[in-house]
């Protein structure tokens, strides 16, 4: 939708992953997601920590699921989506702090420090055929269009 707002975000996790099911059964997942800005101060020649922003990350579905199976808490991760009008509150000690909030679009480790083994799951329904499903490229057959793959046409004629 125009006009959104769209943030990246990149921290560390809080918290482990929050999986719950809605009334109608749809996965939610939640996380905190911390991001602390370091400087160097140039006169003791030391890195300082600034001030942690923390952000609340909802994901929804199937993301919900591979988020609550695939992360943990401390986890170094890159974040995106539509960032949330804030949300004003007070804590129990009477201070009034806002509350960032993110519907997350896409979600994942980040692979600076760590490494990570991707698993892609089947999907369930959708109607596609299982060899797409297996090989969402469909690289094992040439294609059949010359424009696209014009190497392997054995006529020097136009294909129209």
């Amino acid at each position: 939708m125009a006009g959104e707002a769209i943030l990246t975000v990149i921290g560390n996790l809080a918290d482990d992953p929050e999986l719950r099911y809605t009334q109608n059964g749809i996965a939610v997942c939640s996380v905190r997601v911390g991001s602390t800005p370091r400087t160097m101060n140039r006169q003791s020649g030391e890195w300082v920590d600034g001030e942690t922003v923390w952000v609340r990350c909802t994901g929804w579905r199937e993301l919900a699921e591979n988020m609550a199976q695939s992360l943990q808490k401390g986890a170094r991760v890159v974040v995106s989506g539509k960032l949330k009008p804030a949300s004003a509150y007070q804590t129990a000690q009477g201070e009034a702090r806002a509350s960032l909030e993110l519907d997350i679009d896409e979600i994942g480790p980040s692979l600076k420090y760590a490494t990570a083994a991707v698993t892609r799951r089947a999907r369930e329904g959708g109607g596609q055929s299982a060899a797409v499903e297996s090989n969402p490229w469909n690289d094992s057959q040439p294609a059949a269009d010359n424009w696209a793959n014009p190497a392997q046409s054995a006529s020097d004629d136009t294909p129209f």
